[in-house]
Formats: structure tokens, C-alpha cells, sequence
């Protein structure tokens, strides 16, 4: 196991055991959002979007003040939520509709929670860093947001 494999389990761990027990979600989406941020290095936005009908409207986070309102199959997030898969993007200024909420962001990962029709937020990782996210940041990510979807 690599060492970056060992951390993503390490932090799955604490995310569930700040998940476990408490019934209110934005409560725990806040404290995931800090503990991502605590956490994860070279990020400068970690947070939650929540969909309403086909808008992703801002929700817990860490960072400087965001967009609020995203619409599905816009920016890197509404495409999560729109393909239904994880949007890796080793520079946001190449992508296609990017919607810049910080202009200091220059990578970026977003994963959407939940499936097809039934996504209902997704987790958004902004870096000041080209291409900071790789394999293994989004395998770990993926495992964290499995591990505490059913909690959620």
C-alpha cells in the first residue's frame, strides 16, 4: 500500500467517525468540508454543492467566498452532476465552460454524490496548483465519498 493510499484510508476513517451518529447533513458536510481542508495539502476550496431540480446551489465549505448558484451541465461541477462521473481537470483555464469562482484556482476534482438521476450534491477540490489531483487523490476521494454517502 502506498503512503497516499494509507492517508485516504486514514482520512475515510475520520470522516465516518465525524459522520456516525449524527442525523443532520448539512452539519456533517460541514465538518467534512474542514476536515478536508485540514487535510488535504496545495487546495484553496473544499466544499459541498447541493442540487435543486437542476441547480447546484453552494453549501458547506472551507475557502474564499464561491459562486452560489451553478447550473447542471455547467463548469466542471453541473458536468459531474450531468455525466455522473468524477471530473479530474489538470487545468481549469483549458476547460470548456469553466465557471471561475477564484481566479488563484487552477486545478481541480468534483465527485458527484449519489447516482444518475438521483445525484444530489457533489464535492468540489480546487488547487492553486496545476494538476495537483492524480490517480490516487481520486481513487481516495472516491473510496472517502462511498464510505460516507449511506451515512449522509
Amino acid at each position: 500500500m502506498s503512503e497516499k493510499s494509507a492517508f485516504y484510508q486514514s482520512l475515510t476513517a475520520q470522516a465516518l467517525a465525524l459522520c456516525e451518529g449524527e442525523p443532520n447533513r448539512i452539519a456533517k458536510l460541514a465538518n467534512l468540508s474542514a476536515l478536508l481542508n485540514l487535510a488535504l495539502d496545495d487546495i484553496n476550496w473544499v466544499g459541498f454543492y447541493l442540487r435543486e431540480q437542476d441547480v447546484l446551489v453552494l453549501g458547506p465549505f472551507q475557502g474564499k467566498p464561491a459562486c452560489v448558484r451553478i447550473p447542471v451541465g455547467k463548469g466542471v461541477c453541473g458536468t459531474a452532476v450531468a455525466s455522473g462521473r468524477v471530473q479530474r481537470v489538470a487545468n481549469v483555464h483549458e476547460f470548456a465552460g469553466h465557471i471561475a469562482c477564484d481566479g488563484a484556482s487552477n486545478s481541480e476534482i468534483v465527485l458527484p454524490l449519489g447516482e444518475g438521476e438521483d445525484i444530489w450534491a457533489v464535492l468540489d477540490i480546487d488547487s492553486p496548483r496545476f494538476d495537483r489531483f492524480d490517480d490516487e487523490d481520486e481513487a481516495g476521494l472516491a473510496q472517502l465519498v462511498s464510505a460516507v454517502l449511506p451515512l449522509l
